[in-house]
């Protein structure tokens, strides 16, 4: 083990992209190991490394983490992107929860059947235009600062970042209305790890395409 975190998933984003992103805006180098059959992923399960039979797994500190949620606050908490107190936290905690809600749309997208992805990348749009976007553009303008809680750097940051860019993969016009959020996402885009991280040959992954879709119904087939 050369002692950085080790990520097991599929080679795409999925639920590992925000672990990934994370991690990445810590300034965290990490190894990857991609499933491409169902044996690989049936063996995880039976080689006991799968708690609930779910991927992410992120192997870090000694440990054998799953569940989305438990990697990322472990992360957060580990390097400091997790507030100074409970009701920072408690903040970070429901902007993450509110984004968490869009990036599901998100992440189903690629999956919907072909008669109904005009239908979802509409409801896409406008729950991102009128349900959560709002909520962090007034956030911005009314405490006035760089960053969503308490003018530092945290999670929250990192995770807005990583859904403004996955809607405006799809939406490329959708932050025309929010001032605030133009100048948060120039502002974040500018930070060294996260230059970084959207440079051409960083892990972040492309958008799913028709071999991710074809590769994860195959590994997860029932």
């Amino acid at each position: 083990m050369s002692g950085k975190p080790r990520l097991t998933y599929l080679n795409g984003r999925g639920r590992m992209e925000s672990i990934r992103w994370l991690l990445a805006a810590a300034g965290v180098e990490f190894e990857e190991m991609y499933l491409e059959t169902k044996e690989q992923y049936d063996k995880l399960i039976k080689d006991g490394f799968l708690l609930f039979q779910q991927v992410p797994l992120v192997e870090i500190d000694g440990m054998k983490m799953v569940q989305t949620r438990a990697i990322l606050s472990y992360i957060a908490g580990k390097y400091n992107l997790y507030g100074k107190d409970l009701k920072e936290r408690a903040l970070i905690d429901m902007y993450v929860e509110g984004i968490a809600d869009l990036m599901q749309m998100i992440l189903m997208f690629p999956f919907s059947p072909p008669d109904a992805k005009e239908k979802n990348l509409d409801s896409i749009k406008e729950r991102a235009t009128n349900r959560y976007f709002p909520v962090f553009e007034k956030v911005l303008k009314q405490h006035g600062q760089d960053f969503l809680v308490g003018n530092k750097f945290s999670w929250a940051d990192v995770q807005l970042m990583e859904a403004i860019l996955a809607v405006e993969e799809k939406v490329p016009a959708v932050l025309s209305g929010f001032p605030q959020l133009q100048v948060f996402k120039t502002k974040m885009s500018n930070m060294p790890t996260i230059k970084k991280f959207l440079q051409p040959g960083s892990p972040r992954k492309p958008p799913p395409d028709a071999h991710y879709v074809e590769t994860v119904l195959k590994v997860f087939k029932k």
